[in-house]
């Protein structure tokens, strides 16, 4: 599963990424690397950008963006 279909509110552990070059070294400088977990937070009023909580941070990434990651979802216990 990629990253732009993950659902507002739930989280996620990164397992790939398919980024090359410089975009692939602005994920990692964001914190967004194999083994993070990543949430979705919030969508823009418009859809795109997707605001996501990496660490303690709040980043914005665009659906082609998050779509060249990689996750695996996780299963949360109520």
């Amino acid at each position: 599963m990629t990253l732009n279909l993950l659902p507002t509110g739930r989280s996620a552990t990164i397992t790939k990424i398919h980024s090359k070059n410089a975009e692939r070294r602005r994920m990692f400088d964001l914190g967004i690397l194999p083994g993070t977990r990543i949430e979705n937070v919030m969508p823009s009023p418009l859809g795109d950008p997707i605001a996501y909580r990496v660490r303690s941070s709040v980043v914005a990434l665009r659906t082609e963006q998050a779509e060249l990651i990689e996750i695996e979802e996780t299963l949360e216990l109520k």
